[in-house]
């Protein structure tokens, strides 16, 4: 499945790499087996091990599984304040030196020579944007117009920021990516603004931030109906809901399964009743 983003079709599902380090390769690895051809990554060794990442992608391209031109590779700068000791970057430099350091690590990590979708990892204060993240905003703009990123994205982002960046980029973010909570309407305020925009709203956290819900009677018997697996019906809903989910599953059987959601669709109603699950 493909969604169009600014023109150019991107995988409508997302294999996310958080919390995997030294698996990450491994994991990688089958979830391009499995069929997944969007990857996202960040540059930071707290979280991430985007080095494992570039193995992968590597070793599936060199046995010919996937080219890279089939590929949707996301990766992220990540502030000082997200990072532990193993920085890819100067901390003393400026911040516009420490995204070129960072973005130019990551292409090293991942053996490409483009990066489809470079995203803030999130502004560096909880409320409005800082003189940091605007000029973190200019340098990867400035890796845009050098051809080195196809698209711009920012995450972990409130919607205050989010009008602020879209007032103030020259190169405005084509992906939002946000951790999902049913019970702030799936993120109901960033996905209309998303919507109006034009930009892509990617979910991740929709299996873990919402155990709860997914406990609910109704979504069980949602799930029993279609015969399908509550991760199938989550993320069927997200699609058709107009977001590019994220799964991090870990279990080759499950990255399959995912996949299938391509096969069903949920009916109105039903989309209905998983947005008001939070309610």
């Amino acid at each position: 499945m493909m969604i169009s983003a600014a023109g150019l079709s991107v995988p409508s599902f997302v294999y996310g790499t958080a919390w995997k380090d030294d698996q990450t390769e491994r994991l990688v690895g089958l979830a391009l087996k499995a069929g997944f051809r969007g990857i996202d990554t960040a540059n930071q060794r707290r979280h991430y091990f985007e080095a494992g990442v570039g193995a992968a992608v590597a070793t599936a391209i060199s046995k010919g599984l996937v080219r890279r031109q089939d590929l949707f590779l996301q990766t992220k700068f990540t502030s000082a304040d997200g990072q532990d000791h193993r920085l890819p970057y100067d901390p003393k430099a400026d911040f516009s030196t420490q995204v070129r350091q960072s973005f130019d690590s990551s292409l090293e990590h991942l053996r490409v020579e483009m990066i489809d979708s470079y995203v803030l990892h999130g502004p560096s204060r909880r409320r409005g944007l800082a003189p940091a993240d605007h000029e973190v905003w200019r340098a990867m703009e400035q890796l845009h117009a050098a051809g080195r990123t196809r698209f711009l994205g920012i995450s972990n982002v409130a919607i205050d920021q989010l009008e602020e960046i879209w007032a103030f980029a020259h190169v405005r973010p084509t992906f939002v990516q946000n951790r999902c909570y049913a019970r702030l309407g799936w993120d109901r305020e960033i996905r209309a603004f998303c919507r109006e925009k034009s930009i892509v709203y990617q979910g991740f956290s929709l299996l873990t931030a919402n155990a709860g819900e997914l406990r609910h009677p109704s979504f069980q018997r949602l799930a029993q109906r279609l015969n399908r697996t509550p991760a199938q019906i989550v993320f069927r809903f997200a699609v058709q809901a107009g977001m590019q989910p994220l799964t991090g599953t870990t279990d080759p059987a499950h990255m399959r399964e995912d996949l299938d959601i391509a096969v069903f669709e949920l009916s109105d109603e039903d989309v209905t009743l998983i947005e008001r699950l939070g309610g």
